[in-house]
């Protein structure tokens, strides 16, 4: 239900709100406060409204909120923001009374440069979904046939190199031990098959705006989209740019679309081609999700036993985030596992 506050533009404020709910579900207490702060003042005068009224008809999956955050946020990383800092966990900061103040009161003196960072698209590249999509990527090797692993929506393809994690559910495990980017228990329930060899013969990606987190300023960048006290995601993603130094990955600066399109035009004999994306169809326009889903099942028509296409998804659904997969030749979809938007807790259903 969107809260009515004169002179506060309803969308904008719905918007906000249901960002707020989602970062009070998982934990972050800054957001928290700081989206209840833009809330009471996104229909005054100041400069929160200065900021956010311009984009009041931003498509929702702009992520609207989540630029603004993620630009303030990155203020605090750059040390632009010493008075902000002092309550953001990302730099050692701890919450205090004055947050909220101290946040308006930075989003009043880096106006300028916010209205440019704002419109910037959201780059988070999660690497907690790894844990997710682990399970359907296992599932795809299955059969004993390598994989091509083909990523929409990559970012800095730090989800690509899913092999290179470690994941432990008791005895069973997966991936090397030495491995920096460690999973230890992300499954509730169910655990899905970790015995399972696993050859990947291409991995790449696409993005419109790819990054490359080995970077200063790619590093940069994807931290500033991490909510900063969830400190512990923070640390996985320096961890997963770790194992990206060493294991290189292309991302193609393209549209998902004609990419894929082109990438499936002909099967690859003796591999399994498995494309994947995670939280990215609310980024596409309703053209381009029935254009994918076109480019799907046209590509899943010239799919044989020996060249088999698997479309695995790890999208927003009922209960979460939903991980399906849909496998060529026939076509049939199996709902594989549920978990939060950035991973772990996971329940295997399968």
């Amino acid at each position: 239900m969107v809260t009515r506050r004169s002179g506060a533009p309803a969308g904008l404020v719905a918007l906000l709100e249901f960002q707020q709910q989602a970062c009070r579900a998982i934990g972050s207490v800054v957001y928290d406060r700081v989206l209840q702060r833009s809330i009471d003042r996104v229909g005054r005068a100041g400069p929160i409204r200065d900021l956010l009224a311009p984009h009041r008809d931003d498509p929702f999956g702009s992520a609207l909120a989540l630029r603004y955050l993620g630009s303030v946020h990155r203020l605090v990383l750059e040390g632009r923001a010493p008075e902000l800092a002092g309550h953001y966990p990302s730099v050692g900061g701890t919450p205090g009374v004055d947050l909220e103040e101290c946040f308006e009161a930075v989003v009043g003196a880096h106006l300028k440069d916010l209205r440019v960072l704002i419109e910037a698209g959201v780059q988070t590249n999660e690497v907690g979904r790894s844990a997710t999509l682990l399970g359907g990527l296992l599932d795809a090797a299955g059969d004993g046939l390598p994989l091509r692993v083909l990523e929409l929506g990559a970012s800095a393809g730090l989800n690509l190199r899913w092999d290179h994690y470690r994941y432990e559910a008791g005895a069973a495990t997966f991936g090397p031990p030495d491995s920096p980017v460690r999973f230890v228990g992300p499954w509730v329930d169910h655990v899905p098959p970790l015995d399972v060899t696993v050859e990947v013969v291409e991995r790449r990606g696409c993005d419109p705006a790819p990054i490359d987190a080995t970077t200063p300023a790619g590093r940069l960048t994807q931290r500033s989209f991490v909510w900063p006290d969830l400190v512990e995601r923070l640390a996985r993603l320096d961890a997963a740019i770790e194992v990206a130094r060493t294991v290189p990955v292309a991302v193609d600066r393209a549209d998902g679309v004609p990419w894929v399109a082109e990438r499936l035009a002909d099967p690859v004999e003796g591999a399994a081609t498995v494309v994947v994306h995670s939280i990215v169809l609310q980024y596409m326009t309703a053209d381009q999700r029935a254009d994918l889903m076109r480019t799907m099942v046209a590509a899943g028509a010239r799919a044989t036993p020996t060249a088999p296409l698997v479309w695995l998804r790890l999208e927003p659904g009922r209960e979460g985030a939903e991980l399906r997969s849909t496998r060529w030749p026939g076509g049939a979809e199996r709902l594989l596992a549920i978990s939060a938007y950035h991973g772990p807790p996971v329940r295997w259903l399968r």
